[in-house]
């Protein structure tokens, strides 16, 4: 047999090792796991972070502090260039998570919609109305200077929070008490309130003790 007698099927399949078949299979004794130890006995699973006994890394490190990791906001992000590109869009239209789930553009609606500024040369030429959870400021710009229209509808932490995406002032106004703990600031005294003032220092002093 030479080389180019070999077809693209050869090798294609091949059979499972069977092992425990008696010392003449070449599989036989220890079936190739070894001599003893855990690896060798049924029921052996390997633990994540398991390092042999000793103290595992992860409880070797100090752990300290507060991180907001695990509350983070989830984000489908998507280009205005790629929204713009796609034929479903080439002549302007709605833009949410539904058309864009029809695009093939995000996914599903398990997370928040957030649209980016990232476009060609050529920019926005086609009148869309974007409604998102999030839209870039360069976004908002490219897309009402094309005649478009933008809603943000903003995140649940921004809903928690008071915050509205689509307004200048997007400082939160639903504080809660623990960013107001300290008390509150005394007002000034106003200046026709001098004499009752001075009438409860006069009557909280105590009584001079007659000789």
């Amino acid at each position: 047999m030479m080389i180019h007698d070999i077809t693209a099927l050869a090798g294609r399949n091949k059979k499972r090792k069977r092992v425990g078949r008696g010392e003449g299979s070449g599989h036989g004794k220890q079936s190739g796991r070894g001599n003893k130890g855990a690896k060798s006995r049924s029921g052996y699973a390997a633990k994540r972070g398991f390092e042999g006994g000793q103290m595992p890394y992860f409880r070797r490190l100090a752990k300290f502090g507060f991180t907001n990791a695990a509350f983070k906001t989830e984000f489908w992000t998507v280009n205005l260039g790629d929204i713009v590109k796609h034929p479903m869009f080439a002549k302007g239209g709605d833009v949410n998570a539904e058309t864009l789930i029809k695009a093939g553009l995000i996914r599903d609606t398990s997370r928040d919609l957030k649209i980016l500024g990232h476009v060609s040369e050529e920019g926005v030429r086609v009148k869309l109305n974007v409604t998102a959870s999030r839209v870039s400021a360069k976004g908002v710009k490219l897309v009402t200077d094309a005649g478009g229209s933008v809603n943000q509808t903003g995140t649940r932490r921004d809903k928690t929070r008071g915050v509205d995406p689509n307004s200048d002032d997007r400082t939160p106004k639903n504080w809660t008490k623990r960013l107001t703990r300290g008390g509150k600031k005394a007002k000034p005294a106003e200046a026709g309130d001098d004499s009752k003032s001075d009438a409860k220092s006069e009557a909280a002093k105590p009584e001079a003790k007659k000789k």
